[in-house]
């Protein structure tokens, strides 16, 4: 059993559109082509988890426009790779991550989307894909998590 307070908590969202297609970003200047993801990231100090997941979901996405599916029972973990720990400070002393993942279904208009929703950049292209893509399309340290995502939320996909 993993000691959870050595992982930095995290959320996770799975945008399904109307079809059953999830949304995927293309990360910030990273090359590829393991550059595909989920919306993601850190949990502020007190913060709910389902609020951190919106808001995370507003600012890297500009999305509001959704209805709940559901969400992870478990936290799904991912240790950092060595390379990742060579910047230490920016992981402030955490092994990796314990994730929370939301599944939202998207019922606004794709105008919403606003990649520059937020000052700090996540992504710089996105598109719509079916769910079972998502393991080959992330860097492969967090495959292991993905899969466990994609599990819990196949009965939401096209």
């Amino acid at each position: 059993m993993a000691d959870l307070e050595l992982y930095r908590p995290n959320v996770g969202v799975v945008l399904f559109n109307r079809d059953g297609l999830v949304w995927y970003g293309q990360r910030h200047a990273t090359p590829g082509p393991h550059n595909w993801q989920f919306p993601q990231g850190g949990v502020d100090k007190g913060e709910d988890l389902e609020a951190a997941a919106r808001r995370e979901l507003r600012e890297e996405t500009g999305v509001t426009s959704v209805e709940p599916l559901g969400r992870t029972e478990d936290w799904i973990l991912y240790d950092f790779p060595p390379e990742a720990m060579d910047n230490a400070k920016a992981w402030r002393g955490f092994k990796g991550q314990k994730q929370q993942w939301f599944a939202y279904r998207f019922v606004g208009d794709e105008s919403e989307i606003d990649l520059g929703a937020d000052a700090d950049i996540e992504f710089d292209a996105w598109r719509w894909g079916p769910l079972s893509d998502a393991c080959d399309l992330i860097v492969p340290f967090k495959r292991p998590a993905y899969e466990q995502v994609v599990k819990a939320f196949a009965r939401f996909a096209g």
